[in-house]
């Protein structure tokens, strides 16, 4: 017990000394305030990544991938979706603003959209989105609704959308990071999704991660698969290599 205490205390310590790196940005979204959080080489003329965070906002995860991708040589932004205040404190509240924003998806688009925006502002020439659970589902609305990225990737992201949507064009090329054994992701949500994808004529692909619950990739989660993570990791480097 007092061996995983201590690897936890320094897995966080590790993930919180990531953000030291970050630097905070203020932007907005009409008259909603928002704060993200940019890498140190913003001002360049460099590609950029925007992440786009899980459900319960900018946390470790986001700050820990924009660090890793800034030694790639992306300018990366962590976008504040939720806005200044209005973060939840708890994952009942996260569940519930998570679930306005996938109903109201428009919205959630707009907010990206935001994102992209700020993240061009700060130097980035062009933009891929990558999206950890909430933020991947965010990831898939990013190229539904079209926005100015050249790429997506959806990590352990939901899948669904409403079923009186219609599939429209992907212009974004499209890559699913998605566990196997992810009880949120029906077998119809995949194939759904599929059909969307072809019907959108999108370039896309879908690796799915043996033996990983959904927040495989989040070290201080209980689904934690190391190896699937590393794994996950490098595919979306190798995506992001190829399309900025």
């Amino acid at each position: 017990m007092y061996k995983l205490f201590f690897m936890t205390a320094l897995l966080f310590s590790g993930l919180a000394a990531t953000a030291q790196n970050l630097k905070p940005v203020n932007y907005a979204d009409g008259s909603q305030k928002l704060s993200g959080l940019v890498t140190s080489n913003a001002g360049k003329k460099l590609p950029g990544v925007l992440i786009l965070p899980a459900w319960m906002g900018i946390d470790d995860e986001a700050k820990h991938a924009a660090t890793e991708l800034e030694k790639q040589g992306y300018i990366a932004f962590v976008a504040d979706i939720y806005g200044v205040g209005n973060a939840p404190t708890d994952n009942a509240g996260a569940s519930k603003l998570s679930s306005q924003y996938k109903q109201d998806y428009k919205t959630y688009q707009k907010r990206i959209a935001a994102a992209v925006e700020q993240l061009k502002k700060e130097g980035a020439t062009k933009v891929a989105v990558i999206g950890y659970c909430f933020g991947g589902s965010g990831a898939l609305e990013a190229a539904r609704g079209e926005l100015p990225v050249v790429g997506i990737v959806s990590i352990h992201g939901g899948l669904s959308k409403a079923a009186d949507r219609k599939n429209g064009p992907i212009s974004a090329k499209m890559l699913i990071e998605n566990p196997a054994d992810d009880g949120s992701v029906k077998p119809e949500d995949m194939a759904n999704l599929i059909t969307e994808m072809n019907e959108g004529k999108a370039d896309w692909q879908i690796i799915t991660y043996a033996h990983s619950k959904h927040t495989f990739t989040n070290p201080t989660s209980p689904d934690y698969n190391e190896v699937m993570a590393k794994r996950a990791w490098q595919h979306t480097l190798m995506f992001l290599k190829e399309i900025l």
